[in-house]
């Protein structure tokens, strides 16, 4: 069975590889679009470019499931909070959905965010490193190292692996 990543992003497949490390799944990545913009400044934002690429993942090669891993941040009352979802979709279900940590982000950070930066270069600047977003993330960043993108978007991973083995076992005792 093969499982497709809409995503080159190495903090990304290494979530997907992790959740589906006791399975046989044949695990390939490819670059698909979110759809939705650069910066997702919303839940259902962030939500429809993490649906849009795990379609399009599944599609673009024919796999069985697709998975859509896609960042974002949410203004709450307590300040614009860093946000993560994730989809999987199988073809004839609709999608599953889930969702990760949320953090607050610094004003300095939030506030070049809502001017319509985008969270990966201006983490760039703010931690004066290359590729937070491909590595820590802002989440590294801001728990100082107690958990990583990965490790977040793992989080993610469990909880759409286990809803769609849920469903499976639901679907095969109806047969």
């Amino acid at each position: 069975m093969k499982v497709a990543v809409g995503s080159k992003n190495p903090a990304k497949i290494n979530a997907v590889k992790e959740a589906f490390k006791e399975s046989a799944f044949e695990i390939v990545s490819i670059d698909a679009q979110s759809g939705v913009s650069d910066q997702p400044m919303s839940d259902e934002e962030t939500i429809k470019g993490a649906v849009n690429r795990a379609i399009e993942a599944a599609e673009k090669v024919g796999a069985e499931i697709g998975i859509g891993l896609e960042g974002g941040v949410q203004q709450t009352p307590y300040g614009l909070m860093l946000c993560n979802w994730g989809a999987l979709a199988v073809k004839g279900m609709d999608p599953i959905i889930a969702g990760g940590a949320r953090i607050p982000l610094p004003d300095e950070v939030a506030q070049q965010l809502l001017a319509g930066s985008e969270l990966g270069p201006v983490m760039d600047e703010y931690a004066k490193k290359q590729n937070v977003s491909k590595n820590e993330g802002a989440v590294g960043i801001f728990t100082n190292g107690q958990i990583n993108r990965s490790e977040m978007f793992t989080h993610v991973m469990k909880l759409l692996a286990g809803q769609f083995e849920y469903r499976t076992k639901q679907n095969d005792k109806t047969v």
